[in-house]
């Protein structure tokens, strides 16, 4: 009977909590576009003039910036790019010639694939070295760790990428070069997530799949080594402080293994924290990938947005940059998910 009673009462607390979450983080979207909005109408950068150009005559520029809605209040102006945004409306590109959410949804998926497989280099290295440094603290393992993560910290991305090209790539010839795919593999494949990966696996084109792996693994790397940086070094913090408590001496004294003491007793219980620190790795290569697809030239949303603020184009940067922002804010309400899946204290 009781379990009759409760479950109502969990049902209503699931549908609370669902609407609490969907509730800020519509909140949470609104202040991103009114940041991105007034941020645009900061900039002094003359949205007409990229249209019209500097040769245009005062009744052109006039009449442009009427259509352009320019003329209207800036609160007016607001709530019609609230509207916009929520058709799916990020206005027109100068720079491309195409409305902006086209040019987004064809290059968001190649960031997505890079900062993917970063991401997975990043934990999968970076968890066990964090796990190893802090079972060898003081020793020479842990200093060479600490400092192998310190470059991580360190290092420019640009130079490390121009240094991968010349070495791997030029010098050695063990990967590809910039680019997505070789030019003789482009278009054979048809768009379908926009993932070349997964594309050409579907397609079952295996050479264009490896090829595109080809490229894909140098800048994917560079990208990995800086969030193994940021992992490790969390991953050691919070390994220390779990190794020092009693019930590990405990465990110890009793004749535990040591591999169960720290995998099982240590590090079961830093799961938790780590899920937010990777989702905030995750969402920084999303968004700070720019270098990298600049120097390896890839057709991502760093390098459309790099060329959107050469050229002056305000709609591709905002919503860009309105993209980037949706994407962090995502991953971080994901990761609230996963961490009161993982931790009954939180629900």
């Amino acid at each position: 009977m009781s379990r009759i009673q409760s479950s109502p009462a969990a049902l209503r607390r699931s549908v609370g909590a669902l609407g609490g979450f969907a509730i800020v983080t519509l909140l949470t979207f609104v202040g991103l576009m009114a940041i991105t909005f007034f941020i645009g109408r900061v900039i002094p950068i003359d949205p007409v003039l990229s249209v019209v150009g500097d040769r245009a005559t005062q009744e052109q520029y006039d009449a442009a910036r009427v259509a352009m809605g320019l003329d209207r209040p800036l609160a007016v102006q607001f709530l019609a790019y609230v509207g916009d945004v929520f058709q799916g409306n990020l206005g027109h590109s100068v720079s491309t010639n195409r409305p902006v959410a086209e040019d987004l949804a064809r290059v968001f998926p190649a960031t997505l694939e890079m900062a993917t497989l970063g991401i997975i280099i990043g934990v999968g290295m970076g968890v066990p070295l964090g796990v190893w440094a802090a079972a060898r603290q003081g020793t020479w393992i842990d200093h060479l760790i600490r400092v192998f993560a310190l470059l991580g910290y360190s290092v420019p991305a640009f130079w490390l990428g121009l240094v991968g090209l010349v070495v791997f790539y030029a010098g050695l010839g063990w990967v590809s070069g910039p680019g997505r795919v070789d030019i003789f593999y482009e278009g054979l494949v048809e768009p379908r997530s926009g993932l070349m990966l997964v594309d050409s696996a579907l397609a079952g084109d295996w050479d264009v799949f490896w090829n595109a792996l080809d490229h894909l693994i140098l800048p994917a790397t560079i990208l990995g080594f800086f969030s193994l940086a940021y992992i490790a070094r969390m991953t050691r913090s919070f390994m220390l402080d779990q190794l020092g408590q009693e019930y590990i001496t405990t465990a110890r004294v009793k004749g535990v293994a040591e591999w169960r003491v720290i995998w099982t007793h240590g590090f079961r219980p830093i799961r938790v924290p780590l899920i937010t620190v990777i989702g905030l790795s995750y969402a920084a290569l999303l968004e700070g990938s720019v270098m990298i697809e600049t120097v390896f030239s890839w057709p991502g949303i760093g390098n459309y947005l790099t060329v959107a603020l050469l050229n002056a184009d305000m709609n591709a940067v905002l919503g860009a940059t309105l993209v980037i922002g949706a994407v962090f804010i995502l991953i971080n309400k994901l990761s609230d998910v996963l961490y009161r899946m993982l931790d009954p204290r939180s629900r």
